[in-house]
């Protein structure tokens, strides 16, 4: 045999084979096909996380089409209601709750559904290996739903409107009236600079889920983030529990594929390769213009919630201007039809203390009730007309006063006119509102003493 066919043998013997693609265990491959089902439908059709991609546009948006999901898969979650929990499942869409009977059974739906899913999955599709990339664009979808969320809770703290500063009428409120999650909101409100830093740590882990060399580091302070909001919604019953401990989830869900590294680094003391979210994109070119596609996202969801949180923060929050009268008034004298009524805790009719505030009027009864009213102050007119809060939105507005209104002095005002269709004259006198401590406490630095109340 001549040399240049012998070479040709060497070289021919010298090749290497491809390398079988690696095999993931049965378990891992039936856990990342009910991931893929269950979360996939939750970012879906959990009606706030594709609300979150709206950005600007969410202002032009009707003030209830965050439901629209919700109202879709009506039909089906009434019908599983009936069928497997015997009750009438009702959207509540007056409701803030992110804990309604109907949002539970929504999670079981999912459930059920992915489970399903998974055993057709299953059966079809069981000797394929793995799904390293079906498992990259996925997280993908799940690192971009959750940085969302991030943001959203995020620029809500860090401009402090989700929790605002306790209202005037709250500090008259005794504590043991308060529900725990009054109690949570109040006590994160009271101190805006806490606030706007939790709000802070949450933009941050937000952001850096929408860079890929990032993502592992912001899942890690998202879920950091997470736990305690979970814990402080279990602990204070805030009705935010699903979503709070599906966000939670969602953060393990991307931190999964780097456990054995983090492990190696954090717990084990051992060297670790670079922890690097899976990739779907097969060039360079395309990897960067996914990863500018994604900053340019993370920026567009920013920019609409820092929109909206100035409008709110403007409009009704800490920004916005205090309204006429703004403040506590004690009624320090209190006639009707001429004739001065003592101050008696039996008497349904006296007021004991009138607050003006940004979010409206309140009274408050002598047996201590806190009543809250519309107020409409005409200050070039001197009037002042009361209408009791109405119970629904479209409610016509029920009249319960009309008063002219006298101020000699920035303390003092005196009302003249009809209560309850009676005369009555009503002198009030101003609270100093930083007589109460939680307003005129502040901080110190120096402390001998504690300082309990």
């Amino acid at each position: 045999m001549s040399a240049v066919g012998t070479e040709v043998l060497d070289r021919a013997d010298s090749v290497i084979p491809p390398e079988p693609p690696p095999r993931w265990n049965p378990l891992t491959r039936i856990t990342f096909r009910f991931s893929f089902g269950y979360f996939g439908l939750f970012c879906l059709l959990f009606t706030q996380i594709p609300f979150a991609f709206a950005g600007l546009f969410a202002e032009s948006l009707p003030d209830d089409a965050v439901l629209w999901e919700f109202r879709a898969l009506r039909p089906i979650i009434e019908s599983v209601g009936r069928l497997f929990f015997d009750t009438d499942v009702v959207l509540r869409e007056d409701s803030g709750s992110g804990d309604q009977y109907f949002i539970w059974t929504f999670v079981f739906c999912l459930l059920i559904a992915a489970a399903v899913a998974t055993l057709i999955w299953t059966a079809l599709d069981r000797r394929r290996p793995n799904y390293r990339r079906l498992q990259a664009w996925f997280l993908l979808f799940i690192r971009i739903c959750l940085g969302g969320q991030m943001l959203l809770y995020g620029f809500a703290k860090a401009i402090p409107t989700q929790m605002p500063e306790p209202t005037l009428a709250k500090l008259l409120q005794p504590y043991g009236e308060f529900s725990p999650a009054s109690v949570l909101w109040n006590q994160v409100g009271s101190s805006p600079t806490y606030e706007i830093l939790l709000g802070c740590a949450e933009v941050l882990g937000g952001l850096l889920l929408f860079l890929p060399r990032t993502a592992t580091l912001g899942a890690m302070l998202s879920l950091v983030s997470l736990a305690q909001v979970f814990v402080l919604n279990m602990t204070f019953d805030v009705p935010v529990k699903i979503l709070a401990f599906h966000l939670m989830l969602l953060s393990m869900v991307l931190l999964a594929p780097q456990a054995r590294r983090l492990a190696n680094v954090l717990v084990l003391d051992r060297p670790s390769e670079p922890a690097a979210q899976p990739d779907p994109f097969r060039s360079n070119r395309i990897r960067w213009i996914a990863i500018a596609l994604q900053v340019a996202l993370g920026v567009w969801m920013a920019s609409g919630f820092v929109h909206t949180g100035l409008k709110y923060w403007n409009e009704g929050g800490g920004g916005s201007p205090k309204p006429p009268l703004y403040g506590i008034w004690t009624v320090s004298e209190f006639t009707e039809d001429g004739v001065r009524v003592p101050p008696l805790t039996t008497d349904e009719t006296r007021w004991q203390r009138v607050v003006f505030d940004v979010t409206g009027m309140t009274y408050q009864k002598m047996d201590g009730t806190l009543v809250p009213a519309v107020p409409a102050v005409d200050t070039a007119a001197h009037k002042i007309s009361v209408s009791a809060a109405p119970e629904r939105p479209d409610a016509p507005p029920d009249r319960i006063a009309d008063f002219t209104f006298e101020q000699p002095a920035p303390d003092h005002l005196t009302l003249n006119g009809q209560l309850n269709g009676r005369p009555v004259t009503i002198t009030l006198r101003q609270v100093d509102l930083n007589s109460f401590p939680l307003r005129g406490r502040g901080f110190n630095w120096v402390q001998d003493y504690p300082y309990f109340r």
